[in-house]
């Protein structure tokens, strides 16, 4: 059995080759940044199972790389390759009908699942918080993603006993929250 923190670091490392020469939508953040933040917070979470680490730095690549389900599965684990699915949107249905789509899978996804995409979320509110894009952009973009954190809360909600520090994650959202007139989120 390899050693936990050989696997979470070949993920990280994988997910770094891949993500390579890759910045964010702000065209400034690395995008090995954005998936450190994410593990981050995990981590300050008192996350420690090796499965939610490795996906925490896969998360994107299904989306936006040209990884597949199958190398996940392979190279990681079956289970850490489906949390990374549950993660990714289909670019292979029609645009309109992939939100409702990605909704549905957000609702149906495993707890492993929703406390990474609580993490992401929590990281793209700050990186979109400082991007060079118009208020309104930015309030567009804001909504979205508090959608998401809509869809997943009562399940995180539920979980707060066993990572009270989810209230830390929370507040961070709310400041940003605050600062663009949008709904304070309460779990």
């Amino acid at each position: 059995m390899e050693d936990t923190t050989d696997v979470v670091l070949g993920a990280k490392k994988f997910a770094q080759e891949k993500h390579k020469n890759q910045k964010r939508k702000d065209g400034i953040t690395l995008y090995s940044d954005h998936l450190e933040g994410v593990v981050n917070r995990l981590k300050n979470l008192g996350v420690t199972d090796k499965d939610v680490l490795c996906a925490a730095w896969l998360h994107d690549i299904i989306e936006d790389t040209d990884t597949t389900f199958d190398q996940i599965s392979e190279r990681f684990g079956r289970e850490v390759a489906v949390i990374v699915l549950s993660l990714s949107k289909d670019h292979h249905i029609p645009k309109k009908n992939r939100e409702v789509q990605y909704i549905d899978q957000l609702r149906e996804s495993s707890f492993q699942s929703k406390i990474i995409k609580l993490c992401d979320i929590s990281a793209n509110l700050k990186d979109l918080a400082n991007a060079p894009i118009s208020k309104t952009q930015k309030n567009k973009q804001i909504k979205k993603i508090l959608h998401y954190l809509r869809v997943i809360k009562n399940d995180i909600s539920e979980k707060k006993s066993e990572y009270p520090k989810i209230q830390e994650i929370i507040d961070g959202i709310n400041t940003i929250c605050i600062k663009f007139n949008q709904t304070q989120i309460s779990i």
